[in-house]
């Protein structure tokens, strides 16, 4: 299983009155944590945009266990816990400066043609992506 890691500097604009990381911020840490992964494993997401696919966001659920605050840096760990082919569920875990879990996410995607939101299967229209994501992805217990 490859796992991506991307390196964020907490900058003041993405922390709160109470001087933690605002949690909606998180989520932009996510998209970068897949924009890692998608890069390490040889592909671009803006190239599979530029043809007129886009992968959005269906289902995330995000857990918080310990705040971030102005200046730290912390560390987003992205895999792929799940691929089918038409369904990519990555994993993340974002660490603290300690290296102790400071969120623990699950988001889910699927990949559409932007001009009509229609599903389109990975395997067949990014036979490479397919082939990237079968051996980078969780293994699973059968």
């Amino acid at each position: 299983m490859l796992v991506s890691k991307k390196e964020v500097e907490v900058r003041y604009a993405e922390t709160d009155q109470m001087g933690v990381v605002y949690h909606g911020n998180y989520l932009v840490w996510l998209e970068l944590g897949r924009t890692q992964l998608i890069k390490d494993l040889g592909f671009s997401y803006a190239a599979m945009e530029e043809e007129g696919i886009i992968s959005p966001v269906i289902d995330i659920q995000v857990s918080y266990k310990k705040p971030l605050r102005y200046g730290d840096i912390a560390v987003v760990n992205t895999w792929i816990e799940h691929y089918d082919g038409l369904r990519v569920i990555y994993g993340y875990e974002i660490l603290t400066p300690t290296n102790e879990l400071a969120v623990s996410a699950i988001s889910t995607h699927v990949c559409v043609k932007k001009n009509s939101f229609r599903p389109i299967q990975i395997r067949k229209v990014y036979p490479d992506w397919h082939e990237a994501y079968e051996k980078a992805k969780k293994s699973e217990v059968k």
